[in-house]
């Protein structure tokens, strides 16, 4: 026998501000229609301004604890990936569990940019299976709207605000690739490629920053690593990408997810896409894309469900799981 990490619940949050494309025509040298084609974003949230990414994460953190059936009192720990925390400290997640009412167990951040929840899922997975946790409440919140540069039209119109959430249970299972739960994980990193995308800001240098990105150089990055990681995690668990029932991609860009697909060898239809409707936001992409696919009856029990993502770093990765 071997224990898995479950899926108990799912949900996310989306701040009530709606900003379509077309707000950026007033203010830069763009349109709806060239944000649409080279992103396939045609809206996304942003944080009101006394809200804070703590705010979001504790609303989707209270909606996967709901879908779960569970109560705050019931976890062991709280794993949050955000590269936009309210403070330096102290952590996001510690936040969290306060406003959850959760006094026992502990909370923790994780920071790997987009990356982060499938980092935050791989962090989770090995507290559960080895013993540390039973169970384990993962979320992604992110708010880019603080670190936007509003007359860069290459980024600020790609990101948005939110927040998803996942709660994992040990589970015994048999051990094969039949398991619900968490089978494989691959994750990396390649500190030489940093000047790709970062935030030219911190705390050592005093100054918030804004992101910078070199589009075209992420776009070659991303979809020849997003396919090979995916895969290298199929493979460990003597799985292919025949054997897929949903893609469930980091919602960067449109086309990254496209050729991500491609290259996998599988039909868009077998893909949830929200990047249309929420823009890029990090970490949360993904976690919001899970809650929103079960909400429209597309991921079932039983799914087999493919989670990948890149990010500043480079940090990339790739988590398989049966819903």
């Amino acid at each position: 026998m071997a224990g898995r990490a479950v899926v108990r619940g799912v949900g996310h949050y989306l701040p009530e501000q709606i900003v379509p494309n077309a707000a950026f025509e007033k203010t830069l040298d763009t349109t709806d229609e060239w944000i649409r084609t080279r992103s396939g974003i045609e809206r996304r949230h942003f944080a009101a301004k006394d809200e804070a990414t703590s705010d979001l994460a504790t609303r989707a953190a209270e909606a996967a604890l709901a879908d779960a059936g569970m109560t705050a009192d019931q976890l062991d720990a709280i794993v949050l990936a955000t590269s936009t925390a309210d403070l330096t400290f102290p952590s996001a997640a510690t936040m969290v569990q306060a406003r959850l009412g959760m006094t026992n167990g502990y909370a923790f951040d994780v920071q790997a940019v987009c990356a982060g929840f499938v980092y935050a899922l791989s962090n989770a997975n090995a507290l559960i299976v080895s013993g540390q946790a039973k169970r384990v409440l993962v979320i992604g919140a992110e708010t880019f709207s603080r670190i936007m540069d509003w007359t860069d039209r290459s980024t600020c119109v790609l990101f948005g605000d939110g927040a998803g959430a996942l709660v994992l249970e040990y589970e015994e299972a048999a051990g094969t690739p039949q398991d619900r739960g968490i089978l494989s994980v691959d994750l990396n990193s390649d500190g030489r490629y940093k000047d790709l995308l970062y935030v030219d800001g911190g705390v050592s240098t005093q100054t918030t920053g804004h992101l910078r990105m070199q589009g075209n150089q992420v776009f070659r990055h991303a979809v020849e690593k997003l396919a090979q990681t995916a895969e290298t995690a199929l493979g460990k668990v003597g799985l292919s990408s025949a054997d897929v029932d949903w893609i469930v991609p980091h919602q960067a860009n449109i086309r990254i997810i496209q050729g991500t697909a491609k290259k996998m060898g599988l039909p868009m239809d077998k893909v949830v896409v929200t990047v249309q409707d929420h823009g890029n936001t990090s970490a949360a992409s993904i976690p919001l894309a899970l809650s929103v696919g079960k909400a429209r009856g597309q991921i079932k029990t039983g799914d087999l469900v493919v989670t990948e993502a890149i990010g500043g770093g480079l940090a990339w990765g790739a988590v398989v799981l049966r819903w």
